[in-house]
């Protein structure tokens, strides 16, 4: 295939992999990227050494010194620039996305499209970082409250959003007054490298202090030098629950901050009043998209038994219609799993599902023949069972969509989806005013996003984006997630001649 778009971002065979934002270190190892489209070669990149990160990190501390008492808009003023950029880039960008992590070309695309959308939205946000004030009980007083940078903040992403991610904290985190340092997933580093040599061009232009944001490769070892970083206080990190846990752990023991956004296990609620058309849509994307491998998936569908079976037949009808293939070809719906090890999970959880008693309706498989070569194009699967069975409480990073059935009120529906251990995206597909309320309501979801009459996946820059339970808790990108990268500070200013004491104490002075 035509890869002119890694000449585009000035991406070579071999790719340096640690970065200051301004200059590159040269390294001993490096890491290979094959592609999951068709297994070739992209490029390596080099792994970042334990040297190289403690001059990363001395150059990030140096750098805060400096960008912190940069005027707020005017570090707005740099990300602004980035988005634009971004804007440039995104066409060649969006097609490494694709090629490297796997998912289709639109969505690569997308995936860039967020990252802009989330420079605009911090750019009004570095002319926006208010604090409170308050009225003091003592006379000639008055207080306030401020909100001032963190230093650090390292940023741990996964593969599955291999540049989007990212950008939702770094750039709010850099109009705050932050620096970044960005330990990308080791299964898609091309990506790091490329947004970090376009980023580059503009961190150069406007001479800001090397260090401000930088870039690290390698495995989970890399991961956990910033986790055990005493001068990091905050760490952000996206992927399994298994790993948001160790990251959580680590982090808790020297009292540092994390901000965690973990697995999924979202449902789609489907009550006998839901618009069908609407269902099929949501369902389907949500739970082919990215084959599987959104942390916003749709792995379960909890259907009404009054509407049940028109709902199952018309879902494997739709199913049948599904175009796997390579993912920059714009006609097919489902491109690879992003590698071996993901194919293996998702044969282990059908199997898994059949012992347990679960009913194939939609079968899965790998995919051979030419087209296939990487052997990670698998077919998306369609599952009958019930929401006790151990498989369907664990998340598979895969096309897996289990079928389940409830009886009475919308209230039964809740209750079953509630009844996992993870709390990201959820939705209701109803028409019944009554039904989505209580859905929304506090006796509704337990989860960060509760949707109505829209998929559980996706989600717009302008929203907190994370959940609750074993999906950790934190939120990133929209809202008020920017106090997340901040330390507060309550403030008293006497203007008196006096020093009022507590409970009236006084000294002969």
């Amino acid at each position: 295939m035509n890869k002119s778009f890694l000449k585009k971002l000035n991406l070579q065979k071999k790719n340096e992999g640690t970065w200051t934002g301004i200059k590159s270190f040269k390294s001993d190892k490096y890491i290979e990227s094959y592609s999951p489209v068709d297994g070739e070669l992209i490029g390596s990149v080099g792994v970042t050494s334990k040297k190289d990160y403690e001059k990363v990190i001395k150059k990030a501390l140096g750098a805060y010194e400096e960008w912190r008492l940069i005027p707020a808009p005017r570090r707005g003023e740099i990300v602004r620039q980035y988005g634009e950029e971004l804007r440039k880039y995104k066409e060649p960008l969006g097609q490494l996305v694709s090629y490297e992590m796997g998912k289709s070309l639109q969505e690569g695309l997308g995936e860039v499209q967020e990252m802009i959308d989330i420079c605009d939205f911090a750019v009004g946000l570095s002319r926006q970082l208010y604090g409170l004030t308050m009225h003091s009980e003592r006379p000639g007083h008055r207080m306030y409250e401020q909100w001032h940078p963190l230093g650090i903040v390292g940023i741990i992403s996964a593969f599955n959003f291999p540049v989007a991610v990212w950008s939702w904290n770094a750039m709010i985190a850099l109009v705050c007054g932050d620096v970044c340092v960005w330990k990308a997933s080791e299964k898609v580093p091309l990506c790091s490298v490329a947004c970090m040599k376009i980023f580059h061009k503009v961190l150069k232009a406007n001479k800001v202090p090397e260090g401000v944001c930088s870039v690290i490769s390698g495995d989970y070892k890399v991961g956990e030098w910033m986790t055990a970083d005493n001068r990091i206080p905050l760490v952000s990190a996206t992927g399994s629950t298994r790993m948001g846990k160790i990251v959580g752990a680590a982090v808790a023991q020297r009292l540092g901050r994390t901000l965690l956004e973990l697995g999924g296990n979202n449902a789609i609620i489907v009550t006998p009043s839901a618009d069908l058309n609407l269902v099929l849509t949501g369902a389907l994307f949500g739970a082919v998209g990215t084959c599987g491998q959104r942390c916003t998936t749709t792995r379960r569908l909890i259907v009404h038994d009054s509407i049940y079976d028109e709902v199952k037949n018309k879902l494997i009808k739709a199913y049948g219609q599904l175009k796997i293939g390579n993912p920059l070809d714009s006609k097919n719906h489902v491109g690879p799993l992003i590698d071996g090890q993901a194919v293996d999970s998702y044969l282990k959880a059908i199997k898994a599902a059949g012992e347990q008693g679960g009913k194939i309706l939609v079968p899965g498989g790998v995919l051979k023949g030419k087209e296939y070569t990487s052997g990670c194009y698998v077919k998306p699967c369609i599952i009958e069972a019930a929401n006790n069975m151990p498989i369907v409480q664990h998340e598979t990073f895969a096309p897996i969509l289990y079928l389940l059935k409830y009886s009475g009120e919308v209230d039964s529906a809740i209750a079953i989806q509630n009844d996992v251990p993870q709390g990201l995206s959820s939705a209701i597909m109803t028409t019944n005013l009554r039904e989505a309320e209580r859905f929304l309501s506090c006796a509704g979801s337990d989860c960060g996003i509760a949707n109505v009459n829209i998929g559980t996946s996706g989600a717009e820059i302008g929203g907190a984006f994370g959940g609750e339970k074993e999906t950790g808790g934190g939120r990133e990108s929209g809202s008020d997630s920017w106090k997340a990268y901040m330390r507060r500070q309550t403030n008293t200013i006497n203007y008196s001649t006096h020093l009022p004491l507590a409970q009236g104490i006084k000294f002969d002075l």
